[in-house]
């Protein structure tokens, strides 16, 4: 006999009490492996993906996505047991139908379904490969939705109670039972069910379509499988303003964005949009705003030839080894400054009113996404040469961009490099990332007049700045640390007496 059991959002570590549900990744009726990815969430840390610890057959789903749920909150219920995937004759016809759904281990009982891996870690499993999941069909000829019994008992088990009662909430059950009309909608000779998820790129490109009313149901994806891209979205908002401004609004909006004024405009227009501060630029939002009330900041810059650096990246990577990144060899300098004055490399403990200074550099980098500001961070730091670091930046990168770090890689930082000259600009007073010490700001190398052994010529210039908590130093530290790593910006070859 089926049992069912419901799996809930595990508490996803570091401190987090919530998440936000960006994609189902199975459907009722899917039949899944124990420690199978069901559903990708956002928290403040990270973008993630939630394994189930239980095999069997999904019976509901809890949420919407975009839906934020607390920690506890039931995500979704699985039938597990011998009876919870068909076998034999009666599996193989249902009850005036022909629909099938074949066993997870191909014997009718799904591997492992009754025992749960008591592993719900985001991003882990066991070590073996996850089944592949295989869709429950429904059947034809008038037949049940779902041919599978325990499916038919355990949502009349569900019927009893509609909703799950959770920390004072209710939740709906509104996906307790297989849905049996699953009639397409037409997307531009294309088709995609009423209901299910929809195969859409990253959270921004959801919030975006439902920021200015677009329904993504109707929306042609143009990406891999129909995926639907921010491109889409915003080429739909241009046809829909153009439509608006000649006449009747286009079908591609809900009524939401029938008019002129249901689009966010540029200013002037009369048009507010509200972005609400949660997710990963919430939990930025709240850690700046409270290193401005708790650190006393002050900020001292120079400006600084970089030729020669830029000379020496040139010559390394001529040698036909892996390149090195200009951020590796500022990230190398900067590790050997700390090295020379490690109060810079610290923390405050205000509840004991003591200066914690660390023993390790674990170096944070600022990187812009789509999603907002994150701060990566490269583990030891201290210990690594230009082309591990080079190599380390790059991978942390391109996880920011695909919104993939895990909450340990965008926490635990010491200090931070901040390379705003990627923005175009010159300098910059940034917010130390707390509860750090300071940050080394980087700003744009440009060609400039410069005294260069004294003659006038044009050098490749950058401007260094430095943030730091003045509680931890005085200016004649700070002073010391970013003259020494202009010198090593002007002269690399200083650099040889930390090697």
């Amino acid at each position: 006999m089926a049992q069912v059991l419901e799996f809930r959002l595990p508490d996803l570590g570091e401190g987090l009490t919530e998440a936000e549900i960006v994609r189902w990744l199975v459907e009722v009726g899917d039949v899944v492996a124990v420690d199978q990815p069901v559903v990708e969430v956002e928290t403040a840390k990270a973008m993630v993906e939630v394994p189930c610890p239980y095999g069997g057959v999904v019976t509901a789903r809890f949420g919407e996505e975009g839906a934020e749920l607390p920690v506890g909150a039931p995500l979704l219920t699985v039938a597990v047991g011998e009876s919870a995937a068909p076998s034999g004759p009666a599996a193989a016809g249902g009850t005036g139908g022909t629909g099938t759904a074949g066993g997870i281990d191909g014997t009718g009982a799904p591997a492992g379904a009754g025992d749960g891996s008591g592993n719900v870690l985001v991003g882990y499993g066991t070590a073996e490969p996850p089944a592949r999941r295989r869709r429950v069909r429904p059947v034809t000829g008038g037949g049940p939705a779902v041919t599978t019994a325990a499916l038919a008992t355990a949502s009349g088990a569900l019927e009893t109670s509609e909703t799950s009662e959770i920390s004072g909430g209710s939740w709906p059950s509104e996906d307790a039972v297989p849905v049996v009309d699953e009639s397409p909608v037409a997307v531009d000779g294309a088709s995609r069910p009423v209901d299910g998820p929809v195969p859409v790129i990253s959270p921004l490109v959801r919030r975006l379509a439902r920021e200015h009313g677009l329904d993504l149901r109707r929306l042609p994806g143009s990406g891999p499988d129909g995926l639907i891209l921010r491109a889409d979205v915003e080429e739909a908002l241009r046809r829909t303003g153009e439509a608006a401004s000649a006449g009747p609004a286009s079908p591609i909006g809900s009524s939401r964005a029938s008019g002129a004024s249901g689009l966010s405009g540029p200013a002037g227009t009369g048009a507010e949009t509200r972005v609400p501060l949660k997710g990963v630029r919430g939990a930025v939002a709240d850690k700046l705003s409270r290193s401005r009330r708790e650190i006393p900041d002050a900020t001292c810059w120079v400006d600084a030839d970089a030729t020669e650096l830029l000379r020496a990246r040139a010559a390394m990577n001529a040698a036909g080894a892996p390149k090195i990144s200009l951020l590796a060899l500022l990230a190398r300098i900067c590790t050997a400054a700390l090295a020379r004055h490690p109060e810079l490399n610290s923390r405050v403990d205000t509840e004991a009113r003591e200066i914690v200074r660390l023993g390790h550099v674990h170096l944070g980098f600022a990187a812009q996404t789509d999603r907002g500001l994150v701060v990566p961070v490269v583990r030891d730091a201290h210990a690594r040469g230009a082309e591990a670091l080079t190599a380390e930046f790059a991978r942390l990168t391109e996880a920011a961009r695909t919104g993939t770090l895990t909450p340990g890689e965008l926490t635990g930082g010491t200090f931070t490099l901040n390379n705003y000259g990627v923005f175009g600009v010159d300098g910059s007073t940034p917010i130390i990332n707390h509860p750090e010490a300071a940050m080394l700001g980087v700003g744009r190398i440009v060609p400039r007049p410069w005294v260069h052994e004294g003659e006038l010529a044009v050098r490749q210039v950058v401007q260094l700045s430095l943030t730091f908590d003045h509680r931890v130093c005085d200016g004649g530290t700070a002073g010391g640390f970013l003259r020494y790593v202009a010198d090593c910006v002007e002269q690399p070859a200083v650099l040889l007496r930390t090697l």
